[in-house]
């Protein structure tokens, strides 16, 4: 009997699939995956230009959010480019390193992203219950110094699925019905034993989200407590205007997080495929696409420092064809 090493049951690449079942409209599925992609990108990049332009922005809320901007923009674009090169030319190969480097940032900046949430939502606390130590307690060195840790957390967690994942024998076929390398869906495709596989990615999972879950849960409780205290309904109404962006920035994330973790779970003989397929790229592309505008209408600093610059924009416009008309009389 021929034997096989190793080396054999490496793939060199695998292809991936798209969303099965909705092969014949991957081109209407793939419309509103480019238009959120865009929003996402103009709308990530404008808050990145604002923050690092306007120095009313200046503030660690405002730097938590560049943070969680940055992270969004990778996050997304880790994904949706291929993705529509999948549904738009059918360039569904992607090479086994390249597969493993996707996966690494896929679940890194996921990761980072529910890591950022929870620190604004740390921020939230400390500024409504400690607002008087607010700017010395959330100074430039320390805001860089969680930042870091938060995205080495990432980094050190997510690295172990690399090696787990590269180790493994594939002798299931190549194909991946999914349109990014997702973790387990890669080692689906194993004959090996991927038990530590399953185990490990439960274990970051709980690591990863159950904290973050927890910390935020518990700064909104104190936050709570805080705000109820107040005698002032309008100072209350303040405290939790403040906290608005946020809360619809943990329900943009979480929600499709939850679902799909759940449904991969226990709802995986009744969900069909394509649902679990979409629901994982909303799950990516989804936070990256609303949380720009969220923060843009729901953040008045935000709001006055568009209108300067559209304000200013436009009596440059005036003023150059005042100067134009004036040249030509």
């Amino acid at each position: 009997m021929l034997m096989l090493n190793k080396t054999d049951l490496s793939p060199a690449s695998f292809i991936l699939d798209g969303v099965p079942g909705l092969e014949d409209t991957h081109l209407w599925v793939s419309f509103p995956f480019c238009s959120m992609y865009v929003v996402a990108m103009v709308g990530n990049c404008g808050l990145l230009y604002l923050i690092c332009c306007d120095d009313s922005l200046h503030k660690p809320m405002f730097y938590f959010l560049a943070l969680l901007s940055l992270t969004d923009l990778v996050m997304c674009s880790s994904t949706i480019p291929k993705a529509l090169c999948i549904f738009w030319f059918h360039l569904k190969e992607i090479g086994f390193e390249e597969c493993l480097v996707q996966m690494f940032f896929i679940h890194t900046f996921t990761g980072m992203e529910s890591g950022v949430l929870m620190l604004m939502a740390l921020d939230r606390y400390i500024a409504i219950c400690y607002p008087l130590r607010y700017s010395t307690i959330l100074t430039n060195p320390v805001i860089a110094k969680v930042g870091l840790a938060t995205f080495l957390r990432g980094v050190l967690l997510i690295i172990p699925f690399i090696f787990l994942t590269k180790r493994l024998p594939y002798c299931r076929g190549h194909v991946i019905p999914h349109t990014y390398c997702d973790h387990m869906s890669v080692a689906k495709l194993s004959c090996g034993n991927v038990k530590v596989n399953a185990i490990y990615g439960l274990l970051v999972a709980l690591l990863i989200g159950g904290f973050d879950i927890l910390c935020i849960t518990v700064s909104y409780t104190m936050i709570l407590r805080a705000v109820v205290s107040l005698s002032s309904a309008d100072a209350r109404q303040k405290a939790f205007s403040t906290c608005t962006a946020h809360i619809c920035a943990i329900v943009f994330s979480y929600s499709p997080a939850f679902f799909s973790f759940f449904s991969h779970r226990f709802g995986s003989h009744t969900i069909p495929p394509s649902c679990h397929i979409i629901v994982a790229n909303v799950y990516l592309l989804l936070p990256p696409t609303m949380n720009p505008i969220v923060y843009g209408v729901k953040t008045k600093q935000i709001r006055d420092c568009v209108i300067r610059i559209l304000s200013s924009s436009k009596d440059t416009k005036s003023h150059g064809i005042s100067v134009s008309i004036f040249q030509d009389r």
